[in-house]
């Protein structure tokens, strides 16, 4: 199984994915985070109680790889809880880099099956809260567990 390492100013934050309920969304992330994309990007939009999103390669938000991923909703683990990592879009199948953390189940419920969740914080959801806008997410590290 592969894990996750999000290192940012404020700490590191691990992530275990959800590989068998959004297979296509872990390989996307994890082949971008390999390549080195998310490297100096930034958290460019923080909203308290809701989410940190960050990989807009242009820190808008409206940038992304040049290639959209199709959502994977049907698996297991699909509920937004506090330190679920989700696919950020524009509408569904339009995913692509940006993903969000979320800050907590009651202001999120909303999203589940409308957004891939594809895994979450294990370790260093304390760091979740401290990341503001134009954090940088210095490198993110993918090796086995």
């Amino acid at each position: 199984m592969k894990v996750a390492e999000i290192h940012t100013s404020k700490g590191i934050m691990k992530v275990k994915f959800f590989e068998e309920d959004a297979p296509k969304t872990v390989a996307n992330f994890i082949k971008l985070s390999e390549s080195g994309y998310y490297d100096g990007l930034t958290f460019h939009r923080v909203i308290p109680n809701f989410v940190i999103q960050g990989g807009c390669p242009d820190g808008t938000g409206a940038g992304g790889p040049g290639y959209t991923i199709d959502c994977e909703l049907d698996g297991n683990n699909q509920y937004h809880d506090k330190g679920v990592l989700s696919m950020a879009h524009a509408g569904k199948n339009t995913g692509g880099s940006q993903f969000f953390v979320c800050l907590s189940r009651e202001n999120t419920q909303h999203l589940d099956r409308h957004h891939t969740c594809f895994g979450k914080v294990y370790e260093g959801l304390d760091i979740i809260d401290d990341i503001r806008q134009d954090d940088v997410i210095e490198k993110i590290v993918i090796s086995e567990s």
